[in-house]
């Protein structure tokens, strides 16, 4: 066994031990304190071994992926691959939801008491609603909203209103759109990382983005929705600096404004964002113009917002306020500052922590390296940067499983550095197909 493989295996091995601390201290401590709030720590989910009819399916996208995914990935044409990877991983999250089946496993998810159909009928008037919004952030205030609603910008409900208004009513085609709009993440980190770091990398990252173990968390989770359109604000970007029309500028802009209005927490994507735009500083040097219809892009958004009177900066400030006095006041900082992490690990699955080893591996060996494995070592590395502050910012104590979806696809194409694909894609299947047969998760 080679030096770098072996040191792989310690850095998945170091990764197991912290899910097994994780769990093993989250449950003394919900037991002895109850303050996790969560029943099968640190993932929001109870324990309840189970099939479903999702579950053949599951177990034959799984083989599929393992067995052909990186030949197909390194040889059918770049298009073709992109519309393949959409299906696959729609596929993947399609079987994995409905092993709970499909009222539990879809169309149920988003019509929960916390959730964004609950309030559908509150946006009879748009225009009123929005202007009225922050009054109802706050627990003590008259007709507060439900958890997630309160938690975000009012974009996020919006989404569900318009599809009411369109006719795709109920928690079916809000899950529906959660899957299909989510799936389409993988189809933007690999436009992305195609244009930063080059095809070959992102080809080798494509089986990874679509056997994700997130999968889980994406049929039925609004965050999947969410996910999904930071990272096409990313990718407009990527292509925006890399030699493309400046219309992809501007979309870029219109996307990351809208991320903004969807998730508070999402402005750390700004940090990714960033690291676009170092990698791409040749191109912004060389025509300075493409920050113009950026600027513009991203003005629409929150622009059209504050003229309807919501305003984000006292609805964030009001928001910090209800989280302390709900459950997140409750949570030990001390054991979710690390037990986020054993999440994260769960949902990128235990080939990402590889990954990142040779990531920095990478960024410490730059001038030695193919300049496209530093450029996707740095665009990894923003994205860890994005989860670490998030972390220690204290706001997302407990279901980050969800929560950091939109950061977690920019972590998996750490494993385009791996060698041996199909033993690392057949751990991050494995890993997903326990866990959504062994727990009921939230999501």
């Amino acid at each position: 066994m080679t030096r770098p493989l072996l040191r792989d295996l310690y850095a998945a091995l170091a990764a197991s031990l912290l899910i097994t601390a994780a769990v093993l201290a989250g449950r003394h401590l919900q037991h002895a304190h109850h303050t996790l709030f969560v029943k099968w720590p640190p993932v929001l989910a109870t324990w309840d071994p189970h099939v479903g009819p999702g579950t053949p399916a599951a177990l034959l996208v799984a083989a599929a992926v393992v067995t052909y995914g990186p030949a197909l990935a390194a040889g059918l044409p770049w298009r073709a691959l992109l519309a393949t990877a959409w299906a696959t991983a729609t596929a993947w999250i399609v079987s994995l939801a409905l092993v709970d089946g499909w009222q539990r496993g879809v169309a149920g998810r988003l019509t929960t008491r916390h959730e964004y159909l609950q309030v559908v009928d509150r946006f009879d008037d748009i225009p009123a609603t929005l202007r009225d919004f922050t009054h109802h952030i706050l627990l003590e205030s008259p007709d507060n909203w439900p958890a997630h609603v309160a938690g975000h910008p009012p974009a996020a409900p919006l989404t569900f209103v318009l599809l009411d208004r369109l006719g795709l009513r109920g928690g079916g085609w809000a899950g529906v759109w959660c899957i299909a709009v989510g799936a389409t993440a993988c189809v933007a980190v690999l436009v992305a990382v195609r244009a930063l770091a080059g095809e070959s990398l992102a080809r080798r990252a494509a089986p990874f983005l679509v056997l994700a173990p997130a999968a889980v968390w994406m049929g039925t989770s609004a965050d999947a929705y969410f996910a999904a359109v930071a990272a096409w604000a990313v990718a407009s970007l990527a292509l925006a600096v890399s030699g493309r029309s400046a219309w992809w500028a501007a979309a870029a802009g219109l996307l990351f404004g809208l991320t903004c209005y969807l998730s508070y927490g999402l402005t750390l994507v700004a940090l990714i964002g960033a690291a676009v735009l170092l990698l791409g500083r040749r191109r912004v040097r060389e025509r300075p113009v493409l920050l113009l219809p950026l600027l513009a892009g991203l003005a629409v958004v929150p622009t059209a917002f504050i003229l309807a009177g919501f305003d984000w900066w006292e609805a964030y400030r009001l928001l910090v306020t209800r989280y302390h006095q709900g459950v997140g006041g409750i949570r030990p900082y001390g054991y979710w500052v690390w037990a986020n992490l054993a999440c994260t690990v769960l949902i990128t699955g235990l080939a990402t922590a590889p990954g990142l080893r040779r990531t920095g591996a990478v960024l410490l060996r730059r001038r030695a390296e193919a300049p496209g494995h530093v450029r996707l070592a740095v665009l990894v590395s923003a994205a860890l940067l994005a989860v670490l502050v998030a972390d220690l910012s204290g706001m997302s104590k407990a279901e980050t499983e969800r929560i950091w979806l939109p950061f977690a696809v920019w972590l998996l194409p750490a494993c385009a550095f791996l060698t041996r694909p199909r033993v690392w894609l057949a751990a991050q299947a494995v890993l997903a197909l326990l866990l959504n047969h062994l727990l009921l998760t939230g999501w």
